[in-house]
């Protein structure tokens, strides 16, 4: 089980999203391992659903869940882009085996908690190291994060308020992520550099969503990625973020589905609550959703950046946020293995390549329109 010939494994290939990180991948040129717990899924998928496979350089890997099937695995690899969630349920053996393989690790992950315990718990070590370990390289945290490192290119800023909204509907993948996280976690936004609470009782918020009259549904949605990433920023003390899907329906049936999951499954052992939430989310999501239009599947990401004497606003709109999340994970690749990270340790994407350089990927590919950036200072 050898990867000495691939530079990059895509853990969880067959999924949604794996499968678009192999197809950006193959735009790279960079040759991959295409890894998960079943090869028939694995070889349906990258035949299926890759789009150019065939011209493609890539292996299809069947790997048992374990940490040390795992090292081995990645022992001669330089890069692991990990699609495998719930991320704190089934990510702490991929990190344990990048750690011990000496693999670069990125993940898509909007899992709050996770952030927190990688930081918390592997950060130093993967720093000492000198790998990268970057959870959330994903549109809804990079895009908008992009467009924060844009406001905050103004000094004097500390707040940010950020929106995130895009078409279409989760993943099987995301869908389960949802529903577990929202059950099983405590969501944060950052006031004064302290993680503060999200109220369990913050319903639907309506948002004025930058180039439309219609206003749209948001919720904190699990806190996401950027209250961890901005915590020890030194010009950042405030961020509050919030998201959601642009389809009403969809939004106004997230809350209910999670009060009545959370209902059914109070007071049980955590892998036995586990197993109920992820079944309940089979019965929401149970088929993939398809393949993204730019058309339809559009994205907005909107940051409001203020201070005492200055306010800045930035918005980003594209389309196809999964295939925004594909790149962006591919782009992270042939990055790293050219050239070292500008951060080592625990780091999101902008921190860890710029955030020019992931909007210029991300406009090269016609997946986001140049940032419309106002600014206004005393």
């Amino acid at each position: 089980m050898s990867s000495s010939k691939k530079p990059v494994v895509v853990y969880g290939a067959s999924g949604y999203t794996g499968r678009l990180v192999c197809e950006y991948l193959r735009e790279y040129g960079i040759a991959f391992i295409a890894a998960g717990r079943s090869r028939d899924k694995l070889q349906d998928a990258m035949r299926n659903h890759v789009a150019g496979i065939e011209t493609a350089d890539y292996e299809v890997v069947e790997v048992e869940h374990s940490a040390k099937a795992l090292t081995e695995l990645f022992r001669g690899a330089s890069v692991v882009l990990n699609t495998v969630g719930p991320f704190a349920k089934f990510g702490p053996e991929v990190v344990q085996a990048c750690l011990a393989a000496g693999c670069h690790y990125t993940d898509t992950t909007g899992e709050q908690d996770w952030l927190i315990t990688l930081d918390q718990e592997f950060g130093k070590a993967f720093a000492k190291a000198g790998l990268l370990l970057a959870p959330g390289l994903a549109h809804m945290y990079t895009t908008g994060e992009i467009s924060a490192q844009l406001c905050l290119e103004t000094p004097g800023l500390d707040t940010l308020d950020i929106a995130v909204f895009w078409g279409g509907s989760p993943t099987i993948a995301s869908t389960q992520t949802i529903l577990v996280n929202a059950a099983m976690s405590k969501a944060y936004h950052l006031q004064q550099n302290q993680y503060v609470e999200w109220q369990p009782d913050t319903g639907l918020v309506q948002l004025a969503i930058p180039g439309q009259h219609e206003l749209a549904l948001a919720l904190p949605w699990g806190g996401t990625s950027h209250p961890v990433w901005f915590k020890r920023d030194p010009r950042v003390a405030n961020v509050k973020v919030l998201g959601g899907v642009f389809n009403k329906a969809l939004m106004q049936g997230v809350p209910l589905i999670v009060e009545a999951a959370v209902k059914a499954t109070a007071g049980m052992g955590s892998d036995e609550r586990y197993a109920a939430l992820a079944q309940t989310a089979a019965g929401v999501m149970n088929s993939m959703p398809p393949r993204e239009n730019p058309r339809l599947n559009k994205s907005v990401d909107s940051v409001h950046a203020s201070g005492p004497l200055g306010r800045a606003h930035c918005v980003i709109y594209g389309n196809c946020n999964y295939k925004q999340t594909g790149l962006l994970q591919a782009f992270a690749a042939n990055w790293l293995l050219q050239q070292p990270p500008l951060r080592a340790g625990f780091a999101s994407g902008c921190q860890a390549f710029g955030h020019q350089a992931l909007l210029g990927a991300l406009r090269s590919f016609g997946l986001v329109q140049a940032p419309v950036l106002t600014v206004h200072t005393a």
